[in-house]
């Protein structure tokens, strides 16, 4: 039977409960028609197949292969390294019975701070969308779907089911789209996740012009939308908007008022027919993909391994202290030496069924050990008998392998963190240590940016990120030089965290986000406004030394040659970016617009060659609505990182002379590239309305789409018991140094009335309506929910 004729066979009932989830991660099937439910996983880095099928996500998932996380593999610049893990990644999905992979996540990294920034590939939407687009490729070429999220402007965790993300349309455009933008049409994903925030004062799974017009309408995306759980707020409004998948379960009540709309007219089941159809298309194309494969697990993790050679970024070696010298005594010190970070916290957690022991590898690897010790606790506890261990075992040693980082608390879905520094217990063991022995090599075990002001108390920093089951053995076999770094940053590391552009505006507090930086994000903003910086972004060391030469423009190629100078074999990146001349709209110094990883022998070289298009030297023109090239002159730099530019030439572009949006001397402080200075006059006129409240009003009752935080200003009653509930939990984990704990509670903080219920699976919209009444302290409320919750009655 084909599509057609079921749609036109289905009652609008069973239309509308397409609409809503099974449970929380099966799309329901309709068995009269012999439609079949499908399952979708999480998987940005590695399948978390929930065992369970139950309404909430408590069951334990599936082993299988974690890969790096996508902030590591983004290091890697290299696209067919990304699209072959979506490959085996897809390979174990389709294994499991999951016809969905819910990833790769994208959203840019706006600020450091955001707790999932693990999760996401870069700063640059180019780079970003290059490699989801090849992790897109990747998962689907195994005939699955994946599903890029989240879509839109998601760049912070504190309160993300309800802020509201003021930005304006070009920054949009430019910063925040075109990674989901190059997901859709080069790498053909057939699913997008709208993301929980609101965009301009509209839910992202209900707002027509996130969908409709850009998603479907400019980019002609032809696949479906998913709402992230628990994400829906007016289904009715979802259905127009372009959203085809509510999910988890709505226990029937959204279907309802689906069914209700087109009744009444509200809703044209034209529109309706629209989503279904997206639905049965997934459903039915995915079906014949899942099932039992035949593939070697342990070639995965070889392959995982591979991977975390390439994320791994060396940024700094004095004295080429790296490689290890054969025959130096090593001491391994630290907690992260002993339980390995190799992923992040939340919905991302894979069970990775070959985790691997970092002080093993060493010695497998031919690293000769003085001995191996804790040295102090992750959770941030000083321990005078820990330092005293480590203080001894370095004296005795060559080499100090120093393993600190952040425990797995700080780096979470559902809170951001708080600072970018490391723990003082571990820095001021690095200082002793320092004082005792010289030769420390640390190694960073955390998922982005970090403080590295103490790197003067070591001869070599290595940032091995989030990279997985098999990390351990590639830092090993990096370390002891029997393959060489190739990785390069994929964000900017600061001096100081206040030196970031949207510092001063991170996060939003209560009701909005303002994205006053526009389109100053990441190194644009550095090295637009000359802020200098600890590592650039695109910097990374190798053991061997690259020169480049040769640059050559024509027409839309560009060509230039690479060749390693040093005695080992090697991989270098060479990066393309384009500066504007022209002087009209207010530009960033410098823009990525081409990449190529190049992996070459002692003495050997190679010609590279990238090409531009129109877009590599467009902006988004409000006044045209539209993409414009400037006329004027345009560098073109090649360099190994954003900062170290090797080569450069001039080039004219006829262009399209269009006006100016930003003559008004409220932008000054944009052409001046000082985010600081922005004034709430200047926002407003880039945004082009009056600026939206920031705060919440207090003296209104609570709705669904308040959160368990807003308790905080009651005066009393259900809602702020609930409040001092959360926070006292949340307050006794910290002090008890149980930050995962700690993170946990802080997701139920910024939680929703709303999706507490969805996810809970347990409240259905009538109680939670009479919940929220006791809440707001409503005269007979008590009685009511009382009455509501008696034994006989029905709770959803």
């Amino acid at each position: 039977m084909s599509i057609e004729f079921l749609i036109r066979h289905m009652t609008l009932e069973e239309k509308a409960s397409l609409m809503s989830g099974a449970d929380f991660w099966h799309t329901k099937a309709v068995e009269r028609l012999g439609i079949p439910a499908a399952m979708m996983s999480d998987g940005p880095h590695g399948l978390r197949k929930v065992v369970t099928t139950a309404k909430t996500p408590d069951g334990n998932s599936v082993p299988a292969t974690c890969f790096p996380t996508a902030s590591a593999l983004a290091n890697s610049w290299d696209e067919e390294l990304v699209e072959q893990t979506g490959k085996l990644l897809g390979i174990e999905a389709a294994h499991e019975g999951v016809n969905m992979v819910l990833g790769p996540g994208l959203n840019i990294k706006r600020d450091p701070l955001c707790g999932r920034n693990f999760e996401y590939f870069s700063e640059d939407p180019y780079l970003a969308g290059k490699l989801a687009a090849a992790m897109v490729k990747g998962i689907q070429s195994e005939g699955l779907y994946a599903c890029p999220k989240h879509f839109a402007a998601n760049s912070q965790e504190h309160l993300r089911m309800t802020m509201d993300s003021v930005v304006d349309e070009r920054t949009m455009r430019e910063i925040y789209l075109p990674a989901f933008e190059t997901a859709v049409k080069e790498g053909g994903a057939k699913c997008v996740m709208s993301s929980y925030n609101r965009l301009n004062g509209t839910y992202s799974s209900e707002n027509e012009h996130l969908l409709r017009d850009i998603l479907y309408g400019d980019w002609g995306f032809g696949g479906m939308v998913v709402t992230d759980w628990g994400a829906n707020n007016d289904r009715v409004a979802g259905v127009k908007a372009g959203c085809t998948l509510e999910m988890p379960s709505c226990s029937g009540a959204t279907d309802r008022e689906i069914v209700e709309a087109v009744k009444e007219g509200r809703l044209d089941e034209s529109v309706l027919d629209e989503q279904v159809r997206r639905l049965l298309e997934f459903v039915f194309s995915t079906g014949n993909a899942i099932g039992p494969r035949k593939f070697d697990m342990f070639k995965h993790h070889l392959f995982a391994a591979k991977a975390a050679e390439e994320t791994a970024v060396l940024l700094k070696n004095e004295d080429g202290i790296l490689p290890l010298a054969p025959g130096k005594s090593v001491a391994v010190i630290g907690d992260f030496a002993f339980s390995p970070r190799i992923q992040g916290a939340g919905s991302s957690l894979v069970n990775a069924w070959n985790p691997l022991d970092p002080v093993d590898c060493l010695k497998k690897s031919g690293v000769k050990l003085s001995g191996a010790v804790k040295g102090f606790n992750r959770n941030g506890k000083r321990s005078s008998k820990l330092m005293k261990e480590a203080v001894s075992l370095a004296r005795q040693s060559d080499i100090v392998l120093y393993y600190m980082g952040l425990e797995e608390g700080d780096e979470a879905e559902g809170l951001d963190r708080e600072t970018i520094a490391l723990p003082d217990n571990q820095i001021n063991l690095l200082k002793v240590l320092s004082e005792v022995n010289e030769n420390i090599v640390v190694i960073l075990s955390c998922g982005g940016v970090v403080d590295t002001s103490w790197d003067g108390c070591c001869k070599a920093l290595v940032h091995g990120f989030l990279s997985g089951q098999a990390a351990p053995l590639a830092m090993a076999q990096l370390l002891a030089g029997k393959k060489s770094f190739s990785g390069k940053l994929s964000e900017t590391f600061p001096i100081r965290y206040e030196d970031g552009p949207a510092s001063k505006w991170y996060p939003g507090r209560e009701k909005t986000a303002e994205y006053r930086e526009g389109i100053y994000v990441g190194y644009r903003y550095y090295e637009t406004a000359e802020v200098p910086v600890k590592y650039p972004f695109g910097y990374g060391l190798s053991y061997t030394k690259f020169e480049y030469s040769g640059l050559k423009v024509n027409g839309d190629k560009v060509r230039f040659t690479v060749k390693n100078t040093g005695d080992r074999a090697g991989a270098e990146v060479a990066q393309l970016y384009i500066s504007a001349k022209t002087g009209g709209m207010f530009r960033p110094a410098k823009e990525l617009k081409g990449f190529k990883r190049i992996v070459l022998e002692p003495g050997e070289e190679k010609t590279v060659e990238m090409v531009l298009d129109e877009r590599s030297f467009a902006v988004w023109n409000t006044v045209t609505g539209g993409w414009t090239v400037e006329p004027g002159k345009y560098s073109i730099l090649i360099g190994a990182s954003c900062s170290d530019i090797r080569l450069g030439t001039e080039i004219v572009k006829e262009g399209d002379p269009v006006p100016n949006p930003y003559e008004d001397e409220l932008f000054a402080a944009y052409y001046s590239c000082e985010p600081d200075l922005v004034s709430d006059g200047a926002f407003a006129k880039l945004i082009g309305r009056p600026l939206p409240e920031s705060c919440w009003d207090r003296t209104r009752a609570l709705t669904v789409n308040d959160t368990v935080a807003q308790g905080a200003y009651l005066s009393g009653g259900l809602g702020k018991i609930i409040y001092n509930i959360v926070a006292f939990l949340r307050n006794m984990y910290l002090l008890k140094g149980d930050k995962m704990s700690a993170a946990n509670t802080m997701f139920v903080m910024n939680a929703t009335y709303r999706s507490v219920a969805r996810m809970s699976g347990k409240i259905n919209d009538e109680t939670l309506a009479l919940l929220l009444n006791v809440i707001n302290r409503e005269d007979g409320a008590v009685k009511k929910l009382f009455e509501a919750l008696r034994p006989g009655k029905k709770n959803g």
